[in-house]
């Protein structure tokens, strides 16, 4: 079974602001490339697409479209990522099934990774992207995302769409 997972993908436009905010990322943190950038609403572990996909399909019948947009840069242990600022968001994520994870729900989208044990490893770009904004867009679907492991990473594919509604 794959592993699935709920998320907003980021519009290209907004994708090729982020690279150029980046630029060059010769430091010794482990990138993640553009086409696996997306904002996760809920992790479902290995499941069955089929199963998964009418009970997401269940959850989101109705919810509106959100408007959603990412700004500062911040850390994780070992991660790099932007918030992502939008008040429907979180209500979404919850119909998304976030509210089974025993943490919190906090939106973001993963830029980079880097050890655990070197968290200055990622403060220039705390600094860099500390003012880092980029333009509000309306996110109309939530994609359902298989996860499969590949020698250099995981890839990542859209098994469904759902259409969120007042697009």
């Amino acid at each position: 079974m794959p592993v699935l997972f709920s998320a907003l993908l980021p519009p290209d436009d907004v994708a090729e602001a982020i690279t150029a905010a980046i630029g060059t990322t010769d430091d010794g943190l482990r990138w993640e490339p553009p086409e696996r950038w997306h904002i996760t609403l809920a992790y479902y572990g290995p499941d069955d697409v089929e199963t998964r996909a009418a009970w997401l399909g269940t959850r989101l019948a109705g919810r509106p479209a959100v408007d959603v947009r990412l700004e500062k840069a911040a850390t994780f242990p070992g991660v790099l990522w932007l918030t992502v600022a939008g008040s429907e968001l979180a209500p979404l994520a919850h119909a998304a099934g976030a509210d089974a994870e025993p943490r919190p729900y906090r939106a973001h989208l993963t830029l980079a990774r880097f050890p655990r044990e070197e968290p200055g490893r990622a403060a220039r770009w705390t600094e860099c992207l500390g003012g880092f904004t980029s333009r509000r867009w309306r996110a109309a679907e939530v994609a359902l995302m298989t996860s499969e492991r590949e020698p250099g990473g995981p890839r990542y594919r859209v098994a469904r769409a759902f259409e969120l509604g007042g697009a």
